[in-house]
């Protein structure tokens, strides 16, 4: 058993079975022994690798989107350019790069990146020398004013739980112990308000999974937006409404068991974008999307970008980047499972990328 493991089968042999979504804060966000709180998962040394650190085409044609479309909102200044979850801040780098090109943008723009892992923060702030940022422990901290935001990979490493439908209600899948190991099991069937609706569209066995901290975020973010004006761009992986056990977990760049090292794996479920989408509109923003991401990244003109960048290579470093490309935006990788959804106030345009509906 890892430390973290041994903790949790402590707790539970005290008060019971938890849910998933605190197997998963736990084993994320413990101030010890928590996945994010001890390490850089990120890279060929990490456990996953994410689209920023892919291309720098992927940040550079974000912060394009941002600085264009604050432009499309008159310039306000000064205004709140946040991400969630910028892991070592590439993303954020390359956004402001690319967006020296909008006269005015950076002198007005704010820097904020919510982050609680101290390693992490360590790297962000290697990563964007020469840049004035402020970190805050949550979305909540930021400052309230025009928000220009981008979450690439963020609502994914939230928490969520899981029911299974059953005859007489939902059964909630719960981390117990068998012979002292940590393993799932199901709660006593009982109605979820929650999931009243989806009664008519699952059959008993199916999974649907609740991410209550992603509403709650998508709808304070959606509520910053409606109030004080900007947009947000969402970029992660999953579908448009739950069905499904989609929890996963990833070690050294291979799936594992979620049980099997707690504390040592990444954990992540796929997100739920109608529900986000919701939240959003329930706090006054205005929707637009999901848009596959390689139909966005084709859009906002990655193809371009990417003749710019191969005209300046050759040999093993041209194919590199040409396979890059085809990483990002192909239909079989990345392309068409992740997707993006934009957040702009009521009466404004779609953020540049939504503007052509959503495929």
């Amino acid at each position: 058993m890892t430390p973290l493991a041994r903790i949790l089968a402590r707790r539970i042999a005290a008060t019971g079975p938890m849910t998933l979504a605190e197997f998963m804060a736990e084993c994320l966000l413990h101030p010890a022994h928590g996945y994010y709180a001890t390490r850089d998962p990120l890279g060929a040394a990490g456990d996953f690798t994410t689209a920023p650190e892919i291309s720098q085409m992927f940040g550079e044609l974000l912060g394009l989107a941002l600085a264009q479309a604050w432009a499309d909102r008159g310039r306000p200044a000064p205004f709140v350019l946040a991400e969630p979850g910028p892991g070592r801040g590439t993303l954020m780098a390359d956004a402001l790069r690319a967006a020296r090109a909008m006269p005015g943008f950076l002198e007005a723009a704010r820097v904020h990146l919510v982050e609680a892992s101290p390693t992490l923060r360590a790297r962000q702030r290697a990563t964007l020398a020469g840049h004035a940022v402020t970190w805050a422990d949550s979305l909540g901290a930021l400052p309230e004013g025009p928000l220009f935001l981008v979450a690439n990979e963020f609502f994914d490493a939230l928490p969520i739980r899981q029911f299974v439908r059953d005859p007489a209600g939902w059964r909630e899948r719960v981390v117990g112990l068998r012979d002292g190991q940590l393993a799932f099991g199901l709660a006593p069937p009982l109605p979820v308000a929650a999931l009243a609706h989806r009664l008519a569209d699952t059959a008993p066995g199916e999974v649907v999974e609740l991410g209550a901290a992603a509403e709650a975020l998508a709808a304070l973010i959606g509520g910053r937006i409606a109030r004080h004006g900007g947009v947000a761009l969402i970029v992660d992986y999953g579908g448009w409404r739950s069905r499904g056990d989609t929890l996963q977990a990833v070690r050294a760049h291979a799936p594992a068991d979620p049980l099997e090292a707690p504390g040592e794996a990444d954990l992540t479920a796929h997100v739920d974008f109608e529900a986000l989408a919701r939240a959003a509109a329930g706090a006054g923003a205005a929707v637009a999307g999901p848009v596959a991401q390689g139909v966005l990244l084709d859009r906002l003109g990655i193809a371009a970008r990417a003749r710019v960048l191969a005209a300046r290579l050759s040999g093993d470093r041209l194919g590199a980047h040409l396979a890059a490309l085809r990483r990002l935006t192909h239909p079989d990788e990345m392309g068409r499972l992740f997707r993006a959804i934009g957040l702009h106030a009521p009466g404004t345009p779609p953020p540049p990328g939504f503007d052509g509906g959503a495929p």
